[in-house]
């Protein structure tokens, strides 16, 4: 009985694992600098987000966990929805537009994200 329950178990963590990007998905090596307001923002976890205009695209941009965002200065009224914000960050590997941040500039204030 224990070895189908441990069989299940081994087999459905490469499932959770592809589920949620990991960072070697990005490019570390080109950053990209965005000044633009951020639309849909979201401030949860297992790390924040929003979208921003960049190349002609919608952009999806991935931020740091709420707990670190906040422990660093970053509140959720600094990223409003609308709010012109200097995002940089690394793009995905892939193509996809989508970028991990770094670093966000808004109100003259900048925050570190990793």
């Amino acid at each position: 009985m224990r070895f189908p329950i441990l069989l299940v178990a081994a087999l459905s963590i490469p499932g959770a694992a592809v589920a949620h990007h990991g960072w070697s998905s990005y490019d570390a090596t080109k950053v990209v600098k965005i000044t633009a307001p951020l639309a849909n923002v979201s401030w949860g976890n297992p790390h924040g987000g929003g979208k921003v205009a960049y190349q002609g695209k919608t952009w999806d941009v991935v931020l740091a966990p709420v707990a670190r965002m906040e422990a660093r200065g970053l509140t959720r009224e600094m990223l409003a929805n609308g709010k012109p914000v200097t995002l940089e960050g690394y793009p995905r590997k892939d193509g996809t537009p989508e970028m991990r941040i770094e670093r966000v500039t808004v109100a003259g204030k900048t925050v570190e994200l990793r």
